[in-house]
């Protein structure tokens, strides 16, 4: 059984952009120890220039190498930079009933205040936040996530979590594009004026989206089935060795990052 990429709605997704990376070549299993080996690195060093650097370098790995389009990037990376930026604030900002800090703001019944240190720690916090992101990016937008679920596969996860990571993933797509049906039948019908009949319209669509995938997995179980499935999914997949120059380039990216934060 092969991959193929997925596209709804008109707008590629994510397994979309990394079957057409230009990194899609590289070894699975390489791409997940170096994006966990930066995870962990951003974490454990804690060292704001490290995760800058983290940050910048995979964007421009994933934008230069990958393939992938400025605009696509930055538009993949608002949604996780926003949660990142309304935590920040969560963390500066404290409350108070007299003023407190280096800074402080006067709202009658209370006060909002920080200090140098607060603002620094979340800083440090956001960037060491988006350079874990990045790097997450770098691996999602490069290698499909039927590699990475085979990978997670061979780290000897278990067998019955591994089929239904397969399953799941696919069927996403599968609602995703019944959803959109919906959508677009509910627009044509002006199904979408007015906020009451938005509301009526978007539970219709929930209840009738909950009995089809009632009906779709059942058909798909059947399918599966009837092509001799035992409890195991097996897909074709694309052998890719690990150069030496690749190992060599991230085991000394890795190294730079540790003397990165020694000597700044």
């Amino acid at each position: 059984m092969s991959r193929q990429p997925h596209k709804h709605q008109g707008a590629e997704s994510i397994d979309y952009y990394a079957y057409t990376s230009g990194m899609r070549k590289v070894n699975a299993s390489f791409k997940v120890l170096f994006s966990v080996a930066l995870l962990i690195v951003c974490i454990v060093l804690d060292h704001i220039w490290v995760s800058v650097t983290v940050m910048i370098s995979m964007g421009l790995l994933t934008i230069c190498v990958g393939g992938l389009s400025i605009r696509r990037y930055l538009s993949l990376m608002k949604i996780p930079a926003a949660f990142i930026l309304m935590g920040s604030i969560a963390i500066g900002l404290g409350v108070a009933t007299r003023p407190y800090g280096d800074f402080n703001l006067n709202l009658r019944l209370f006060y909002l205040y920080t200090s140098r240190t607060d603002i620094m720690r979340a800083v440090q916090l956001s960037f060491k936040a988006l350079g874990a992101v990045s790097a997450m990016y770098m691996l999602t937008l490069s290698t499909p996530a039927s590699e990475i679920i085979s990978v997670l596969g061979r780290a000897h996860l278990p067998k019955l979590l591994i089929e239904l990571m397969n399953m799941i993933y696919r069927f996403i797509f599968i609602l995703l594009d019944v959803q959109g049906r919906m959508s677009t039948a509910a627009r044509a019908r002006l199904g979408y004026e007015g906020f009451r009949r938005s509301c009526y319209t978007f539970g219709n669509i929930a209840g009738n989206l909950l009995i089809l995938s009632f009906r779709k997995a059942g058909i798909y179980y059947d399918a599966l089935e009837s092509r001799g499935y035992e409890g195991e999914l097996k897909f074709l997949e694309e052998e890719k060795k690990t150069e030496v120059w690749q190992v060599m380039a991230a085991v000394g990216y890795l190294l730079a990052l540790v003397s990165l934060s020694v000597l700044l």
